[in-house]
Parts: C-alpha cells; structure tokens; sequence
C-alpha cells in the first residue's frame, strides 16, 4: 500500500489532472490510515520530487518555444531543501483543507487552500478552492480560481465543470456551453456535464 500511495503522488506531482492517480491516493490513504492508524504517513518511503520542468512540460502547448519549460541545470542545494520544505507545507495545508471540506466548513478550507497556494500554484487546489467558493456562493471567485487551473492545466474536467457551474449562476451562459462542450471533447460521456448542458440550453 505505501509503495503504490507513493507512486500515486508522483504521478500527481507530473499531472494533477489524472482522476486514477486522485481515486488510489484516496485508497491507499484509507488502507494505510486502517493499517497503521493515525502516524501511517511516517511509516512511508521518501516520495520522490518530480522537477518543475517535467511538471510544467504538460501545460505548455508545443508550439511554444521548446525551452520555455526548462528549469535550471543546477540550483543551490539550501534552495532545494526550501522548496521541497514549502511543497510539503502546501500539501499539508490542502490536506487539511480537504477535511475541512469532509466536515462542510467551507469557509476555513478556503482559508487554508489560499495558504497552500502561497507556496505551491497547484491546479488540484484551485479546483477544490473552487468547489468551496460554489458551495459559498462566491461564483466570481470560483470561476477565477477554475481559470487559474485551466493556465496550468487546459484540458482539466473539474475546472472546466465548475467554472461553466459558476458562469451559469452569473448568468453567463454562452462561456459556461462553451466550457461544457470544451469538457465534452474529452469525456463525452460525462453525465454530469451533459445534465449541466441540457440545463443551460433551457436557460
């Protein structure tokens, strides 16, 4: 279980946009949490650290200039450990937001997402940020936080889903069909997405 909860995050560390990767962390959590009770993550290997450029490498279009994403060769290693320092405190902060939202305080997840933000631009907590906006009633904000998502990941289902949930309550119904039928092209089979779209086109 620990061997494949590792792997699971550095596959999302490359592309938070895999739902498998989302759905066996999420598994393999609760298995371990069952298994070795509430210290499990002690217990864990070292996840390794995907460099930014490998992460990067799956937002940017190939028509972009082919070193645009390439980070530098070499990095002072006090840099390096500062990094790794601030990408765990991001995770843990979106962890915690994510059991805030469990316990539906949604208003104290947006408040521990917008820390982990300040340390890592990750698209998975800005769609989940967004989620909580929804719930909140703050569509501006969602659909702001789904754009965000969208620079970093352009094909993302969650963002494109929740800003076209957050432009239908502004009343801006031909970007959210547009963000629907973008969802669309790549899960056409998205119940949900195809519920959203009947109802905007009764709209």
């Amino acid at each position: 279980y620990s061997l494949a909860y590792v792997d699971y995050k550095t596959v999302l560390q490359v592309d938070c946009s895999v739902q498998a990767a989302h759905d066996g962390v999420n598994r393999m959590t609760k298995a371990l949490l069952e298994k070795d009770g509430v210290n499990w993550r002690q217990k864990l290997p070292t996840i390794p650290r995907v460099p930014v450029s490998a992460q990067t490498r799956w937002s940017i279009p190939s028509a972009q200039a082919p070193g645009a994403s390439t980070a530098p060769a070499t990095a002072p290693q006090g840099e390096q450990d500062q990094t790794a320092a601030g990408m765990e405190r991001a995770r843990m902060l979106k962890e915690e937001g994510n059991e805030l939202v469990k316990k539906g305080n949604h208003r104290k997840a947006v408040e521990k997402y917008s820390e982990s933000l300040k340390l890592n631009k990750e698209c998975a907590t800005y769609t989940n940020r967004a989620l909580c906006y929804l719930t909140l009633k703050q569509y501006k904000e969602a659909a702001q936080d789904c754009t965000e998502a969208l620079k970093l990941y352009p094909k993302n289902v969650k963002a494109l889903y929740r800003r076209a949930q957050a432009l239908k309550e502004l009343k801006d119904y031909k970007s959210s069909i547009a963000d629907i039928k973008s969802l669309l092209k790549t899960e056409p089979k998205n119940t949900a997405a195809l519920r959203l779209l009947q109802e905007l086109n009764r709209a």
